[in-house]
C-alpha cells in the first residue's frame, strides 16, 4: 500500500509515522507536512531514508493533487492540522483557513485522482463539553456543539469529511480521539510544558480551573486504532478513541512533579483561557466491540515514561521554547 500521511512531521502524525514502518515494512509511506512552527523534521530522524518527505500545505490543491498522482497513493491519513486551543483565540483564522479550508482542499484533490480511503483524524472537542460532576460521555451520535474557535475548525473539517462522502462518494473514515500524551510533542502542550517546566526548577502554570478533567491516550494506542480502523473499518463511519481515564490538570502537574521529584510548591496559578472547556470523556464501545481494539499502555506508566523521554532528550526540546507562539502564564492576564 502507498500510504501519505499529511501533518506527518507533527506530534501524533510523526508517531504514526514510526509505527506505520515498523508494523508495515512491506509499505511505502510519504509524508506530506508544511512545517509550521509545531512541524519538526527532527521528529522523523530515527526512520530518515524509510519515506519520502513532500513540504507543503494541505490547502495548496495543485500540489496535493499532483503528490497524489505522482506517488500513485492509495490511502491518506489526514493529521494536518493547527491544534493549540490559546493560540487559535489569538488567531481564529489561521485555524479556519488550516483546519476547515485545509481539509476541503485536500479532500479534493484525493477525489480527482480517486484514492482509495481519506482518513481524518479528529477530536472529542468538537463536541463541546461536559459537566464535570457526570457521568455522562459522548458517542458517536452526538450533536456537534464547539465552544472555541480551535474547536469549531474541527467541527467544520469533519462536516466536510462527511459531506465528500455522501456527495460524491469518497470513501472516508473518522476517529475522534481524547487528549493524546507521548514523545515528540510540542512543548506548548501541558504534559510536555509541565514536565520542560519542572525539569528547570520553573514554575507550572495551572489554569485557575485546576479541576478541569480530559481523557487521556497514549499516542501509540492511537496509531493502533487508526490501523484497525484502516485494515477492518467501515467505508463512512466514525470512531471514537478513547481510554476512559480522566485527569484533572492539576493531577497531571502533581504526577509530573512526582515522576521528577519535584516539588508541588513549583505549582502556580494563571487565568483560565477565554472558553476553557470542562471536560471530555468518549463512549469508545463502538471500536471495542466492532473492531476489537483496546488501550494497551496504562496511563501512569505512560506518563512516567513520557517524562523520562523529555528529561532524556533536552536536545529535542530545548530549541522549540521560542517557537511557541502563546506563553500560556502571561496570554491572558492583560485581556479584560
Amino acid at each position: 500500500m502507498k500510504l501519505l500521511v499529511t501533518g506527518g512531521a507533527g506530534f501524533i502524525g510523526s508517531n504514526f509515522v514510526h509505527y506505520w514502518l515498523a508494523n508495515h515494512p512491506e509499505d511505502r509511506v510519504v509524508v506530506y507536512d508544511l512545517l509550521t512552527y509545531a512541524g519538526n523534521r527532527a521528529n522523523l530522524a530515527a526512520v530518515e531514508g524509510q519515506f519520502e518527505f513532500v513540504q507543503g500545505d494541505i490547502g495548496d490543491q495543485e500540489l496535493a493533487e499532483r503528490t497524489l498522482k505522482d506517488h500513485g497513493i492509495d490511502v491518506v491519513v489526514n493529521f494536518a492540522a493547527e491544534s493549540h486551543n490559546s493560540y487559535a483565540i489569538i488567531d481564529p483564522g489561521r485555524f479556519a483557513r488550516t483546519n476547515a479550508l485545509g481539509t476541503q482542499t485536500f479532500l479534493e484533490a484525493a477525489r480527482r485522482v480517486g484514492v482509495q480511503r481519506f482518513h481524518h483524524i479528529s477530536t472529542c472537542e468538537v463536541y463541546g463539553d461536559l459537566d464535570l460532576d457526570t457521568d455522562e460521555a459522548f458517542n458517536e451520535d452526538t450533536p456537534y456543539a464547539p465552544r472555541t474557535p480551535y474547536n469549531a475548525s474541527k467541527a467544520a473539517a469533519d462536516h466536510f469529511v462527511r459531506a465528500y462522502y455522501e456527495t460524491f462518494e469518497v470513501p472516508i473514515s473518522i476517529t475522534n480521539c481524547a487528549n493524546n500524551y507521548g514523545p515528540y510533542q510540542f512543548p506548548e502542550k501541558v504534559v510536555p510544558l509541565f514536565t520542560t517546566y519542572a525539569l528547570d526548577d520553573k514554575p507550572l502554570p495551572l489554569y485557575a480551573s485546576t479541576q478541569n478533567r480530559r481523557e487521556w491516550i497514549h499516542a501509540v494506542d492511537h496509531c493502533r486504532a487508526i490501523d484497525l480502523v484502516l485494515s477492518k473499518g467501515q467505508v463512512g463511519e466514525t470512531y471514537h478513541v478513547g481510554t476512559g481515564v480522566e485527569k484533572s490538570i492539576e493531577e497531571i502537574a502533581d504526577l509530573v512533579l512526582a515522576a521528577l521529584e519535584k516539588p508541588a510548591s513549583l505549582k502556580t496559578i494563571v487565568p483560565d483561557r477565554p472558553g476553557h472547556d470542562r471536560r471530555y470523556l468518549l463512549d469508545a464501545s463502538k471500536i471495542r466491540r466492532e473492531l476489537g481494539w483496546e488501550p494497551t499502555i496504562p496511563f501512569d506508566h505512560g506518563l512516567t515514561d513520557t517524562v523520562s523521554w523529555y528529561a532524556k532528550n533536552r536536545d529535542w526540546w530545548e530549541p522549540l521554547r521560542g517557537r511557541a507562539p502563546v506563553v500560556e502564564e502571561a496570554a491572558w492576564s492583560t485581556q479584560s
